[in-house]
């Protein structure tokens, strides 16, 4: 058609990327007693080893009432403890010993996704790749 809009609709394809990869991400996982909304998590305090709820809601852009009910089930599970601080509002979560000794594993089977992701793609394209999300992402902030 003459005149037609073509559309690139970069948000669209990053969202059906990230439901891609989280399908794939949570059929490798989930076997292993986590799912992706939580890996995000045990990637944060492996890191970080200790934090705020206010981190995590922060890091992860969500609303506090999802990260109550995701910790509230990780809790349940034995992955994480969340603890009072100083200011009785402030929840402060860490990884328990269960978490870090299944952290490989979880680890493993969210690198294999990773691997399975990024096939033929050359270290050059995804150094560019990178770079591109995180300008679209400071962008957004």
């Amino acid at each position: 058609m003459e005149g037609e809009i073509k559309l690139n609709l970069y948000g669209h394809k990053v969202n059906q990327l990230a439901r891609n990869f989280t399908k794939k991400l949570n059929e490798k996982i989930s076997p292993l007693e986590l799912y992706a909304s939580q890996w995000g998590i045990i990637l944060y305090l492996y890191e970080k080893k200790q934090c705020t709820q206010i981190e995590l809601c922060q890091y992860l852009g969500v609303e506090a009432p999802t990260i109550t009910r995701t910790l509230a089930r990780m809790e349940k599970s034995g992955w994480v403890i969340r603890q009072s601080g100083e200011d009785k509002r402030e929840r402060h979560i860490k990884l328990t010993e269960k978490a870090y000794e299944m952290f490989p594993k979880w680890y493993q089977a969210a690198n294999n996704v990773e691997v399975e992701a990024i096939n033929g793609i050359e270290k050059d394209e995804l150094e560019i790749f990178n770079n591109v999300l995180e300008k679209i992402m400071n962008n957004l902030d």
